[in-house]
């Protein structure tokens, strides 16, 4: 399960880390890319707040989504470093 997607169906109550990097000094740093598609498999399961967890205090703070959705809005909206989610939230 993506990061993101944690987050949306506990409504914040578990949220996302900025990932960052930690530079070894005693040798080079190494990375090692990872690339995958959700348009592999289309999917069109749709992913929202748990209903047990929201209440009349604590109310859905996102809307319905599908990850082709979030993966179209997230390539639209070029690499700027910060959250797609925050489109999603009502």
């Amino acid at each position: 399960m993506r990061y993101f997607v944690l987050q949306l169906i506990t409504n914040d109550k578990f949220s996302s880390v900025e990932h960052r990097v930690r530079a070894n000094r005693d040798g080079p740093r190494i990375s090692v890319a990872c690339f995958f598609s959700s348009n592999l498999f289309p999917n069109s399961t749709v992913y929202e707040p748990i209903k047990e967890l929201l209440s009349d205090e604590n109310p859905a703070k996102y809307r319905d989504m599908t990850i082709p959705e979030y993966t179209a809005g997230y390539l639209a909206g070029g690499f700027n470093g910060k959250s797609h989610l925050s489109n999603f939230r009502i």
